[in-house]
């Protein structure tokens, strides 16, 4: 893994906004997941659980800072269905429990229809779905759902006006970029974040980010040079080619245990192009037009 920013495992960064780490760090989840607890008030918003391998210490860690705001937690806010969100939502409960508080309210949006087959892990939660602009408020915090695909069809962020803060969940992240699952998709979820004209971003990966606009900007370019790069390569060579040589052309500078994770991306970049009839082939075979 890449040197990373050190963040403390519980920073408070606002008046009303507690970051406590999953305590999960790794290649694809940086420092750890960020999880949010927000507002001001007895009850608060949680978001995001981490995951269900390092569940016992963050739990424990979750406790200490429950305890000194004299908080419980009234909504779990799931920003999609990946296990470094999802995972400790079960262990969150039964804390709770332990402290003799009510269940937590757990909150999603439904998963495209076209998605693979729903983990074991997420059917276990009795979950209540969300829909697009809907407002959670406790005490200190007023957030809006704003439906985010891309990174997976159920992804949102949470925006709130007040502040002029978007909690961004793994579509724009603290160091390095996002993977995703459709291009078309993220690319206009970028756009409307960048509408949104927020001034912090809290992201599901890494330190805040202060110059939120640069940033999503950035996450555009950055994406379009890529699709730049893919096209050239393609066009450089005179037999097909699949996702993982486009990768060793293309992102040399990225480390070598990235690189499945890159020839992810790669795929979702050649989809975009074939549908646009630019590049012709199919998985793992790929040439210009």
């Amino acid at each position: 893994m890449t040197s990373l920013t050190v963040i403390p495992l519980v920073s408070k960064l606002a008046s009303n906004v507690i970051r406590i780490l999953g305590c999960n760090p790794g290649p694809m989840t940086l420092q750890g997941t960020n999880t949010y607890l927000v507002g001001k008030g007895h009850r608060r918003v949680l978001i995001d659980s981490g995951e269900a391998g390092t569940a016992q210490v963050y739990t424990e860690l979750l406790s200490e800072v429950l305890d000194s705001e004299g908080a419980t937690i009234e909504h779990m806010l799931i920003t999609h269905w990946h296990h470094d969100h999802i995972g400790g939502v079960s262990s969150i409960q039964k804390l709770l429990k332990s402290k003799n508080s009510k269940p937590a309210t757990v909150w999603k949006l439904r998963r495209c229809p076209r998605d693979d087959q729903i983990s074991e892990q997420e059917k276990s939660v009795k979950w209540q779905y969300l829909v697009h602009d809907q407002w959670i408020e406790v005490e200190g915090a007023k957030l809006q759902v704003k439906h985010s695909p891309g990174h997976t069809t159920d992804h949102y962020c949470l925006f709130m006006p007040k502040e002029d803060a978007i909690f961004s969940g793994d579509c724009i992240l603290g160091e390095g970029t996002a993977v995703f699952e459709d291009l078309h998709d993220y690319i206009i979820s970028l756009r409307n974040m960048l509408q949104m004209k927020p001034k912090l971003i809290y992201p599901g990966h890494g330190p805040i980010i202060e110059n939120p606009l640069s940033r999503i900007q950035y996450y555009i370019e950055h994406r379009q040079k890529r699709e730049e790069e893919i096209l050239k390569t393609l066009q450089e060579k005179n037999e097909p080619m699949s996702e993982m040589e486009i990768v060793k052309n293309v992102y040399k500078t990225t480390p070598e245990h990235l690189w499945p994770a890159a020839a992810s991306n790669v795929g979702h970049h050649l989809k975009k192009l074939h549908k646009e009839g630019r590049i012709k082939g199919q998985n793992g075979s790929w040439t210009s037009s």
